[in-house]
C-alpha cells in the first residue's frame, strides 16, 4: 500500500509539472526585456558571422563586447584583425589601427550595433517595436528560448532571430536578416553581468597621426 501511495504521489507531481503552461512568445519577450533592463553593465566574448548571398563562406570575426547602461557599447574585434567600434552618447566611432583611421559618425541608427544596444539597454519596447513570434532554428543550448522579431516599422532588417538562456534570460545569439537575403549572426559567450568596468573604457584614445574622418554615412556601408 505504501509503495502504491508513493507511486501515485510521484505520478501526480509529474503531471503537475507537465501541466505548467509554457510562456507565450510575448510573455517570454517581456521577461527577457525586464531582465535586460535590470543590467547596469555587461562583458562578453562574441563571434560575428556575416553570410553574404555572393559568397560561399561567411566572414568571421571574434572579440570582446562591453556594455554600460544606458547607451555605451564597445566592440573590440581581435580576430582576424584589430578593430574597435564604440557607441557613446549618440556618437559612433570606428577605429582601424592598421589603417591609422578613425571614422566618427552620428548617422548609424539602423545598424545592427544600434539594434543590439537598444536590446541590451532595455530601451526597446519589444511589443511596440516588433511583431513577436516563436522562433525555431539550430542551437546547441538545451532549453533555449527562441523568438522571431519582425520590426513593425520598415528598416534595414526584415526580421531578427533571438536566442536567450532559459535561466539567466541573457541573449546568447542574435541573427539579423536584411532585404537582400544576407544575414549577420552574433554569438555571445562567457557573459559577465554587472562587472566593474574601467572608467575610461568608453573613451577611445588613438595615437598621434591617426586620420579622423567625419562622415554621417560611412558607418551605414
Amino acid at each position: 500500500m505504501k509503495a502504491r501511495t508513493l507511486f501515485l504521489l510521484c505520478f501526480a507531481a509529474a503531471v503537475a509539472v507537465r501541466a505548467v503552461p509554457a510562456d507565450t512568445p510575448e510573455e517570454a519577450a517581456l521577461k527577457i526585456e525586464a531582465r535586460l533592463r535590470s543590467i547596469r553593465s555587461l562583458q562578453s566574448d562574441y563571434e560575428h558571422l556575416y553570410y553574404s548571398m555572393t559568397a560561399s563562406e561567411p566572414l568571421s570575426e571574434k572579440g570582446k563586447l562591453y556594455f554600460q547602461h544606458p547607451d555605451r557599447m564597445r566592440w573590440d574585434s581581435l580576430e582576424p584583425e584589430e578593430q574597435t567600434f564604440l557607441s557613446r552618447d549618440g556618437t559612433y566611432l570606428f577605429y582601424v589601427p592598421e589603417e591609422k583611421q578613425l571614422i566618427r559618425s552620428r548617422g548609424s541608427k539602423d545598424r545592427f550595433e544600434s539594434e543590439i544596444l537598444a536590446l541590451f539597454s532595455g530601451s526597446r519596447d519589444f511589443r511596440e517595436s516588433y511583431l513577436i513570434e516563436a522562433g525555431s532554428f539550430p542551437t546547441d543550448g538545451a532549453g533555449a528560448v527562441q523568438l522571431k522579431l519582425t520590426p513593425r516599422k520598415e528598416g534595414e532588417f526584415t526580421y531578427i532571430l533571438l536566442e536567450t538562456d532559459p535561466k539567466s534570460r541573457l541573449i546568447r545569439k542574435a541573427i539579423f536578416f536584411d532585404w537582400a537575403g544576407n544575414k549577420q549572426e552574433f554569438r555571445f559567450s562567457r557573459i559577465k553581468v554587472d562587472p566593474r568596468l574601467p572608467p575610461d573604457l568608453f573613451d577611445l584614445k588613438v595615437p598621434p597621426g591617426t586620420e579622423v574622418i567625419e562622415d554621417e554615412d560611412a558607418l551605414r556601408k
